[in-house]
């Protein structure tokens, strides 16, 4: 499954605001193991003159400011203040620090513990912690964190439902920390404001005939959400399609155009594409199947088979050739003055309007001017950014702005579920794990 971060579409900025993590819950709070990185070489060092210890070498646990894995050879070789120790391939190591600020691996800081270790011809970095401070990040990372507090607060109940059902899978992770699973970028991604979404909300998940539901979301439906069933195998009962509130959102309208090279090089069964047949529709106007007619014969594909032969924002699309075009010649620019106007000089001006992009394709954004050039392109019009399936953030934000609640946002997403206290029976595969575990509460 993946997500469309928010963050990537608004060109949002993370805002670094590093403050030590929410008191250790009473009971016992969930633990996560999201996969943070993979390659052939870990970077780690502390924040600041605080050491971190790293436990699972030769003699013993070591403190240190800076530490280096790498893969070499079918061992580990750690590089430590100047000396290098070769670790069998079956090593796990654990970083720890007592730092509030988190501990560097590459260009992002984490809480919890670090777990190292090379399987599969690569290192792998886990980081393990508790679920309130996974999610701090997370909701800072799904969503931009200037958003209304009832959508920080909708995104945490649904993140933190999505994390509980993924635990306990199997494997060395729970999640990724990528679009593949939901977005976590650590310690830079918390703010005020996604910490108090998080501590607002905390302990609590949806839940529907007593299990945690599949928890999905996207970035952007364009204006009616997908049910469950006609992307994945399964209709979930909560899963169904809704109006959306995301008339707001940058990819609530879009278009695209591919050349014909391009659509060799995506499609080289047909040779490219002279006409796309939509065969039939879901409910909600996405496509279901399509047909592709090009110069070396046709191609049957699924909507989601079609969206990502051809990188599509969504399937809620239609299709027409047409003549190409390309980008206007820029017009030239005027007689440059030296004389500043409005503290800036008339060049930094200029500049600045030549650096800055042209308006974009989108329905409200402005139309960008074209010539025609020789030959025919394809043009996709389209609504919605991700599968459409459950909560719209865009959405989310919308109903946010129109004074619902997060309660009420979830409700309108995720239908005849109900917001509650996470208890070890909603998760059947932790239930036997943990018989008389309390639910944690702050």
């Amino acid at each position: 499954m993946r997500f469309a971060p928010i963050v990537a579409l608004m060109g949002c900025a993370v805002v670094s605001a590093v403050a030590p993590p929410a008191a250790v819950p009473l009971g016992r709070e969930p633990q996560m193991r999201v996969l943070v990185q993979e390659g052939s070489r870990l970077a780690l060092r502390a924040d600041g003159e605080q050491l971190f210890e790293v436990r699972g070498l030769p003699g013993g646990r070591r403190s240190l400011r800076r530490f280096v894995l790498r893969l070499r050879g079918g061992a580990l070789v750690a590089e430590l203040d100047g000396e290098q120790l070769r670790l069998p391939a079956s090593s796990l190591l654990r970083v720890t620090s007592n730092d509030p600020r988190g501990i560097w691996l590459g260009q992002r800081r984490y809480r919890g513990e670090l777990r190292l270790s090379g399987r599969g011809g690569q290192l792998r970095a886990v980081n393990a912690l508790g679920i309130e401070a996974y999610l701090m990040s997370v909701v800072g990372s799904e969503m931009p964190h200037q958003w209304p507090l009832a959508a920080l607060q909708a995104q945490a109940v649904a993140a933190r439902t999505y994390a509980l059902q993924q635990r306990s899978r199997g494997g060395g992770w729970d999640l990724k920390a990528t679009v593949s699973s939901q977005v976590y970028l650590g310690v830079e991604s918390e703010t005020p404001s996604t910490r108090k979404a998080v501590a607002s909300t905390r302990s609590l998940v949806l839940v529907h005939g007593g299990k945690l539901i599949n928890a999905v979301f996207h970035s952007s439906s364009g204006g009616v959400t997908e049910a469950s069933g006609m992307v994945w195998r399964n209709q979930l009962p909560y899963l169904v399609s809704v109006p959306d509130h995301d008339q707001h959102s940058p990819m609530h309208r879009w278009q695209e155009r591919f050349d014909l090279e391009g659509l060799r090089q995506r499609l080289p069964e047909t040779g490219g594409v002279n006409a796309v047949d939509v065969l039939s529709r879901t409910a909600s106007g996405r496509v279901r199947q399509a047909r592709l007619q090009g110069p070396r014969g046709s191609l049957l594909l699924s909507g989601a088979d079609l969206r990502r032969r051809l990188g599509l924002k969504s399937t809620l699309v239609s299709f027409e050739m047409v003549q190409a075009t390309a980008p206007a010649p820029p017009e030239p620019l005027p007689a440059l003055q030296a004389r500043p106007v409005r503290g800036r000089s008339r060049l930094a001006q200029l500049t600045a309007a030549v650096a800055s992009p042209r308006p974009s394709l989108l329905g409200g954004h402005g139309r960008q001017r074209r010539h025609v050039v020789p030959g025919m392109q394809l043009l996709v019009t389209g609504q919605g950014h991700g599968h459409g399936v459950g909560m719209s953030q865009w959405g989310a934000n919308g109903l946010a702005r129109q004074g619902a609640d997060f309660r009420t946002i979830l409700s309108h997403y995720y239908r005849g579920a109900d917001v509650m206290p996470y208890q070890p029976h909603h998760d059947s595969a932790v239930a036997q794990a943990w018989p008389s575990a309390p639910a944690w509460r702050g």
